[in-house]
């Protein structure tokens, strides 16, 4: 696998399976533009791993604006002068049944898990194109076919980029490639979110967690940024239109 001097932008870099693809990514030789909304932290990230040795930048962007990313768009092309490879990660979380949404919780989970990659690809995939072997990774999830408690929103916001991975790949055929990665649990903050209000400490729902996985023990970013190398690389060229489940068995279980 070699992602060497390829360009690839990552939203939500800076933080869980999006910081862990933008270091692994870097690691094998990419160049790597890191995107968030977390300005701080995207400012560190850049200056460790370029003081590594390693071809990083941060841009600071809301990827439920769309004038923000076509500017982030056109930083890694103004920056690098091409991009190979898009990884569309950003995401938020919202527990609730459908009784409990508002417009307010509907516009922020469905702004940033699905109208950001529509932004995305309205504006990278032409860049893609032109590259003829571009790739467009969007990080989707388990919860696209798993019914979770108070997680209706963001299992239909997960379906709904489930079903955009087929419609991008058809739409673009022969110029890019769409993909797209499934985790099932990974131990990120996010995670750490949806612990919050338990009568138990984190440490033990996780532990409880693990056991239920078939491969005992939750993913880490890292499983996922692995994969997500391999699909962006050249090494996965016959694999589109799909998604690639990366749960450790979560879903051959029956209910929990």
């Amino acid at each position: 696998m070699n992602l060497t001097d390829k360009v690839i932008l990552v939203t939500g870099g800076t933080s869980g399976i999006g910081e862990a693809c933008a270091r692994h990514f870097a690691s094998l030789g990419a160049k790597v533009v890191a995107a968030s909304n977390q300005q701080d932290r995207g400012e560190a990230l850049e200056a460790e791993l370029r003081a590594a040795g390693q071809e990083v930048r941060f841009v600071h962007a809301d990827v439920s604006d769309e004038a923000q990313v076509k500017a982030m768009v056109d930083f890694a092309l103004s920056t690098y002068g091409r991009l190979d490879g898009v990884h569309c990660n950003a995401g938020v979380w919202g527990k609730g049944t459908v009784a409990e949404f508002d417009e307010a919780i509907w516009s922020k989970i469905m702004n940033v898990n699905v109208k950001s990659v529509f932004w995305t690809a309205k504006h990278a995939i032409p860049a893609l194109e032109a590259t003829g072997k571009g790739v467009f990774l969007i990080t989707t999830s388990v919860a696209a076919f798993i019914g979770f408690p108070a997680h209706a929103l963001y299992c239909a916001s997960k379906g709904a980029l489930e079903s955009l991975i087929r419609c991008l790949a058809a739409d673009h055929a022969g110029k890019v490639r769409v993909v797209g990665i499934c985790p099932g649990t990974i131990d990120t903050p996010m995670l750490a979110e949806t612990c919050e209000g338990w009568d138990k400490p984190v440490e033990e729902l996780y532990a409880e967690v693990a056991k239920k996985i078939p491969v005992r023990r939750l993913g880490q970013p890292e499983d996922i940024a692995k994969t997500a190398a391999f699909l962006l690389s050249d090494d996965a060229e016959y694999i589109n239109a799909t998604s690639i489940v990366l749960d450790g068995g979560t879903m051959a279980l029956p209910p929990w």
